[in-house]
């Protein structure tokens, strides 16, 4: 049996090959199920995988990753798509691809022709809040529509992440236990949050490459340029304010209630504004906010302006 898996959902990509390999008696899985390198594949190591005769199983396993998308065009994926014609009967083949593939290519096109083909793509919308509350009963635990919407919110669409913050919230409830947005604030962090302060420690130490990879990464996680630019501001608003209230000596569990803000992001702040000279973090602020008026106006590309205020913290 051929099949094809693909697409950069990667946890349900993996889950549904897990299943196929469960089919395998685990005594003997290690002697029936080979994995291979599309990017070194040589078509006699492959033929060589899927001829051996399973071992105290009724079939074997061959998988192999990313050959479509590494295989080159001409005689080479000529030569792989007539040897699959040739796959013994007691060999499933898998191909795992973990991004999108070719549909023109003549592998994929023999595939969805005589195999089994199965796409993941990233999940959206209501359908990644019905994924999230089937998870939840599987574990035995409820999450509320409010929770789930909220945990998306911190964590995004990665179903690898949102299923480990799943399992941690569902320990901490319990088994029949409800999962409730107070519980996700308080295990959760915000996966957005913790690039911020990762791009403002490469700030604090004028990194300036890591810096902009950071901003890219903020760019990346789907916001618009101008909310970035606007995070940054609430902040470094966050840096002043402990550096003001760190001169009266005060706990950061009293200056998270002074500022409005977790004690976690406290901590993290008082790390962050050693970085920076009295006096410094204000002038930053009201740069920002000159670039902002300058995006808003067009006088400036918002991304350019905040790549433009990188390079300005980090070559003073």
């Amino acid at each position: 049996m051929l099949y094809l898996f693909y697409g950069p959902n990667e946890l349900m990509r993996s889950e549904a090959l897990a299943e196929l390999c469960a089919q395998v008696p685990s005594d003997v899985a290690d002697l029936n199920i080979t994995r291979l390198e599309g990017r070194r594949l040589k078509l006699e190591t492959l033929a060589a995988a899927c001829e051996a005769m399973p071992f105290l199983a009724e079939r074997r396993l061959v998988i192999v990753s990313d050959a479509l998308k590494q295989s080159k065009a001409g005689k080479e994926r000529e030569e792989l798509r007539a040897y699959l014609e040739r796959v013994p009967a007691w060999c499933d083949l898998i191909f795992i691809e973990r991004e999108d593939v070719d549909r023109r290519s003549i592998l994929f096109t023999h595939l969805k022709k005589v195999g089994t083909l199965r796409e993941f793509q990233p999940l959206e919308g209501n359908e990644l809040q019905r994924w999230l509350n089937e998870r939840a009963q599987r574990r035995g635990v409820k999450l509320e529509a409010s929770a789930a919407r909220r945990l998306i919110e911190l964590v995004g669409n990665d179903t690898r992440s949102l299923a480990t913050e799943l399992e941690k919230l569902a320990t901490y409830v319990g088994h029949k236990g409800t999962i409730k947005p107070a519980s996700v604030e308080l295990l959760v962090e915000d996966g957005q949050e913790q690039n911020l302060f990762s791009f403002i420690d490469h700030l604090a130490a004028r990194r300036l490459g890591p810096a902009l990879q950071g901003a890219h990464a903020l760019l990346a996680d789907g916001q618009a340029p101008t909310y970035v630019l606007f995070m940054l501001a609430r902040q470094v608003r966050i840096l002043i304010g402990v550096q003001e209230l760190s001169g009266q000596r005060m706990r950061p569990d009293a200056m998270a209630a002074e500022l409005g803000q977790k004690p976690f992001v406290i901590r993290k702040a008082q790390e962050q504004a050693r970085g920076f000279q009295a006096g410094e973090l204000a002038r930053i602020h009201a740069r920002l906010l000159e670039l902002d008026l300058a995006t808003k106006t067009g006088r400036i590309q918002a991304e350019t302006a905040l790549e433009l205020f990188v390079a300005e913290v980090c070559l003073v």
